[in-house]
């Protein structure tokens, strides 16, 4: 042979395997190796067309500033006592609808005008009462059942979503309606719901 024909055949054979590795390499299990924080977590999160972080924030600051501002609460003499219950879950989502109650009950409370109760922590109150009338706490320190402060009002709801697609375009739209209701007479105070559509457009994603 000649050696410009070796040398093509070897730049050629070269290539080859240079193509076979990329090929192995792209065809091969893939990790998300590498992050950053996000200084600002409140910057928009539309990576997919799911329930996000940002449609919580969004729904949490709007309701949280509506119920903050009704006479029920604006006018009240004394803070309000409220326990904050569910979100019914009506998407066809899993949602943590427990996290966007809790982001509710964090952000009404600093704006200081409403008390609390936890509903969640009535099983560890049980508990401690028995263990402080166990005769280990002193009789001037040990606290007993009798003595808490009832809610004056629950605050619930429910998440819907409707989700319409036509060729490439597909909307997602959340509706979020919360209930401030008196647990004296049972009367609905306060309502409101916040609606959120998302715009989204199919295209092919490379490797």
């Amino acid at each position: 042979m000649k050696p410009a024909f070796n040398h093509k055949i070897k730049l050629y054979l070269f290539i080859v395997a240079s193509l076979g590795c990329s090929f192995l390499i792209s065809c091969g299990p893939k990790a998300f190796v590498k992050g950053s924080y996000d200084k600002n977590i409140e910057n928009t999160n539309l990576l997919t067309d799911e329930w996000s972080e940002s449609d919580m924030q969004e729904t949490v600051k709007t309701m949280v500033s509506s119920l903050v501002a009704h006479p029920i609460v604006s006018g009240a003499k004394s803070r309000p006592i409220v326990m904050v219950t569910q979100l019914q879950n009506k998407t066809s989502e899993h949602i943590d609808t427990q996290s966007i109650m809790d982001m509710v009950r964090v952000e009404l409370m600093k704006s200081g005008k409403l008390s609390f109760i936890d509903k969640e922590a009535r099983g560890d109150i049980d508990q401690e009462y028995e263990y402080q009338n166990s005769g280990r706490v002193s009789s001037d320190t040990k606290k007993g059942p009798g003595n808490q402060k009832g809610p004056d009002f629950i605050v619930n709801g429910r998440l819907d979503s409707i989700v319409q697609e036509a060729g490439k375009d597909k909307t997602v739209y959340y509706k979020i309606t919360l209930n401030l209701t008196s647990l004296k007479t049972g009367v609905i105070e306060w309502t409101d719901h916040k609606q959120i559509r998302k715009l989204y457009r199919k295209k092919t994603i490379g490797l």
